[in-house]
Formats: C-alpha cells, structure tokens, sequence
C-alpha cells in the first residue's frame, strides 16, 4: 500500500485536478494506494472541492479546524498512515505538494526505486527557469549557506544535493521509528524547508538505504504565487543550522 500523503491550505485551484492525476498515474501504473489530505484550516472552497472525491477515490480528508502549519500537517498525515497500515515494511508514505509542483507523472520511478529496496527515495528537484525569482534566490543562497563549515554538516544530508523538497517515499517502518522517537513532539518543526530538512535527517538515521531521483518541478502550471519568501525562509534555514550545532555542542559536553 502506497500511502499519498497532501498537506494542503487554501488550494481549490489546484487539489481536485491533482487527485484526479494521481488516480490517472495509478491506472497506468498499477498499485494500491490511497490518498491522505490533511486540510489545513483552509478558508477557501478546499473542503467543497474535495468532497466529491470521496466517492471515486481512495480518499481521507483529515481536516483541522485551527491552522497549525506545514510542519505539524505533515506530521499528522505520517502518524495517520503509520496507524493504517497493516505491513509496514512492505508500505510507504508518498510526501508530495498540493500545488503542481510536485507532479503525480514522477511517482512511477519513485516508487520502482522504493520496491527496488530503497527505505527513503528523494526527489532532487532541478534548477527550471520557470522558478519563481523567489525560489531561485533561495536555492543559491541555501547553497551557499550550507558551505559555511560552522553550520555544514547540519544543512545537509550525505547522498541529498537536495534536502530541503518535499517530494519523498519513505518506507513505513522508518515512519513508525520517527513517530516512537517523537514521542507527543512533531516528527519534524519549523518552516517548510527547515521541516523538511529536519525530518529528512531524523528518517536517514533509521534508514538502511536511501536513494535519490532528479525531478524538474513544474512552477508555470501553478495558478497561485509562490509562498516563498527569500530573507525569513533563509534566516530560518541559518537559525535551524546554528541551532542543530549548539544541540550537538550541548550533547556533546
């Protein structure tokens, strides 16, 4: 079983065509799956778009009534999955976007190379010239941060050029390893990026094997500007480093 894991606040242009891909992506290519959305507080018309897919889908809405943010969605959805399922080693998560940059279409060779025996498969996106300027600068300057030796070895993963996406499989066994390891904490905390990071890192510690697939995301087909915002999303991204690096002082003395 392939869980599809879809945080998602205020998305209506784009969830329902996104569902709807998916389930052409798993025709073609068939596996059991189903799909988790975790529906963020959202105050546009995201809950009424979703809901007749309940009837041609497999497909949980898990609906929160107060914003809690990227972070705390994600977690929710691991947790929900983790619970669900009946052969955890042989299911996995699917983390994607809501918003078309991550496309459905990739899943197939994502998905060979977690049958393939890979415990977490990464999606590496590539540099598009279609990026927004924002995502552009905050690529160069995450590089760019991440080669400062003070922070180095807490902004990066050994194998990831890219471990600050979304879009990735993790095997089931390792989702239930960073749920018991959390504890009543979130698997992962912070601004997007710095969630995913986090959690990237915590799941690679409990991984046998990681593998990596370059994707080129898709920004032209996405109705909505970017969320991204350049200076607090690296400010965040350098105070998560400096934090990670006093922890390990910490521990360390």
């Amino acid at each position: 079983m392939l869980y599809v894991c879809i945080p998602s606040h205020n998305e209506a242009p784009t969830i329902g065509v996104l569902l709807w891909r998916i389930r052409k992506v798993f025709r073609e290519f068939s596996r059991e799956y189903e799909i988790l959305v975790y529906d963020d507080a959202s105050t546009d018309e995201t809950a009424a778009v979703l809901e007749p897919y309940h009837k041609v889908l497999p497909l949980t809405v898990i609906r929160g009534e107060r914003r809690v943010g990227y972070a705390r969605a994600v977690d929710a959805l691991l947790r929900a999955a983790a619970q669900r399922t009946r052969y955890p080693r042989r299911d996995a998560v699917v983390v994607m976007q809501a918003d078309f940059t991550d496309q459905p279409e990739q899943l197939p060779e994502l998905v060979k190379r977690f049958e393939g025996g890979a415990d977490i498969v990464v999606a590496e996106s590539a540099a598009v010239a279609t990026a927004p300027g924002a995502v552009r600068s905050l690529a160069t300057w995450t590089r760019r941060a991440a080669r400062l030796w003070p922070v180095r070895p807490h902004l990066s993963v050994a194998g990831v050029s890219d471990p600050f996406g979304t879009y990735r499989i993790l095997r089931i066994t390792v989702v239930r390893d960073l749920v018991r390891a959390a504890g009543d904490r979130p698997v992962a905390d912070g601004p997007v990026r710095v969630a995913n990071l986090e959690l990237l890192r915590r799941a690679v510690a409990l991984a046998r094997r990681v593998e990596c697939v370059a994707v080129e995301p898709r920004y032209d087909v996405r109705p909505r500007e970017t969320r991204v915002q350049l200076w607090p999303d690296l400010k965040a991204i350098l105070r998560a480093g400096w934090a990670a690096r006093k922890r390990r002082g910490a521990a360390a003395a």
